[in-house]
């Protein structure tokens, strides 16, 4: 994969880009804001590693412009800043995953790989996943609504596409931990529900029949009301 790092730290820009080129991937670095949206225009990146602290233009704010220019690239934050409300804050500017620092190589590995799902090929049968007047088209990453389309970020994707998948089946906030973000969150952090709730504004928000529903104690289910 190419991959576009934005980190203003030497060390762990150095530690990052050797750890990912030793698996073969692609890397080209920049070390503030400015620059990183430079090279995110030019650089045809299948995924972004963005810090939140940067000289010139912060990643907050960075990642704000991206999307705001149609980029839908998977953004994985990093940030020393990691109670909910910065992580929340992250999210909102459009990331798709944040990783507070210091952190393992194998655990920026294990969500560089988590992210990158967005871009493999689901072939078969079930490239097309629907529920009433949701559809979801596996290999064009796009979803329609009453066939309108809804842009979602690499994480609300997949996590839209776990609901549909097991649509009807009441799934718990471990399960969603374990199939869409593939490593072993905090078990009392609230990730799971913002996103939920994002993927309500978007998906739900403007019809009358909602597909996203909570069951009390036990999780959420998606199904037809």
């Amino acid at each position: 994969m190419k991959v576009l790092l934005i980190e203003d730290e030497p060390g762990v820009s150095t530690f990052i880009r050797k750890g990912l080129e030793e698996e073969g991937h692609e890397v080209q670095v920049a070390f503030d804001g400015q620059t990183g949206l430079s090279l995110a225009r030019q650089f045809p990146a299948d995924l972004i590693i963005l810090d939140v602290i940067l000289p010139h233009m912060n990643g907050r704010e960075l990642c704000r412009t991206l999307r705001a220019e149609g980029h839908t690239e998977p953004i994985l934050m990093l940030t020393a800043l990691n109670n909910t409300d910065d992580v929340v804050k992250g999210l909102d500017a459009g990331a798709d995953d944040y990783l507070a620092k210091p952190f393992q190589f194998k655990e920026l590995l294990a969500r560089f790989r988590a992210l990158a799902r967005r871009n493999r090929s689901a072939g078969g049968p079930n490239n097309t996943l629907s529920l009433a007047d949701l559809e979801m088209d596996l290999n064009g990453k796009s979803v329609l609504r009453g066939g309108e389309e809804i842009r979602l970020t690499a994480r609300e994707f997949n996590l839209l596409e776990y609901l549909l998948r097991n649509k009807g089946r009441v799934v718990s906030r471990v399960d969603i931990l374990e199939n869409v973000w593939e490593i072993n969150f905090d078990p009392g952090t609230n990730v799971i529900d913002v996103y939920v709730n994002y993927l309500r504004k978007k998906i739900d928000k403007s019809h009358d029949q909602k597909l996203i529903h909570t069951v009390v104690g036990m999780g959420y289910v998606m199904k037809e009301s």
